[in-house]
């Protein structure tokens, strides 16, 4: 069970616990179709499967999401990805940030189950979806990591590259139910994928001056053959 801070626009703030009941990891969520799919025949050339549609949608185990500021992860080959997250919670939709963490080894042999191997860390702040829809463009995603012990940018723009959350839930072909958690894309690594120690998220909301983030330390297990 996981615990959030609702952050209404007027009034109290409230606590509330929510099951993760699905999880979807959209991906190739990008508006420019063109670019997509000049990115996917790059990372075709270097292993990476090519989705099986624009944008595509994965199935995680609910069991994946986690709250914890420790992830341990198998093998030195993982990174983050910073994410807006949709909430499918009392009849309304919730925004909130969170990381795709992904096993980039895996990747190559299939993006579904690289994603599977990772636990995906999200914030314990919610928004109401609809107190920022009209400025969706303007929400700002970023990143910071912690790589050979400096902090450095990691992910930075704006989600106006990216599909709404109203596009995306049509093209996935049906209303999000009670206790669906939908990842909505990411924005290109800053230097490029990459490893780090410790791993930021952060969404701001410049229009009505706030900030979800979460942050993880990620301890690494040994592969033992």
């Amino acid at each position: 069970m996981l615990e959030f801070q609702l952050a209404p626009r007027q009034g109290t703030t409230e606590r509330i616990g929510f099951e993760v009941i699905n999880l979807i990891v959209a991906g190739w969520t990008g508006r420019d179709e063109t670019a997509l799919r000049h990115h996917i025949e790059e990372l075709a050339a270097i292993g990476v499967p090519r989705p099986s549609s624009v944008p595509v949608f994965y199935r995680n185990s609910a069991l994946n999401v986690t709250q914890v500021t420790r992830l341990q992860v198998l093998g030195p080959d993982t990174s983050g990805e910073a994410e807006p997250i949709v909430i499918a919670h009392g009849g309304q939709l919730w925004l909130t940030v969170g990381s795709d963490h992904t096993d980039r080894r895996a990747e190559t042999m299939g993006i579904a189950l690289s994603k599977q191997l990772c636990g995906k860390p999200v914030s314990r702040g919610l928004w109401l979806l609809d107190d920022v829809v009209e400025h969706w463009d303007e929400l700002q995603l970023r990143a910071f990591a912690t790589i050979d012990g400096r902090r450095v940018a990691y992910q930075d723009g704006t989600l106006a590259g990216m599909r709404t959350p109203s596009d995306l839930i049509a093209r996935f072909g049906h209303s999000l139910s009670q206790g669906t958690m939908m990842f909505c894309g990411t924005l290109a690594a800053i230097g490029g994928i990459r490893p780090a120690t410790r791993f930021e998220v952060e969404l701001a909301d410049p229009v009505l001056n706030r900030v979800l983030r979460h942050i993880y330390d990620i301890d690494i297990l040994p592969v033992v053959t």
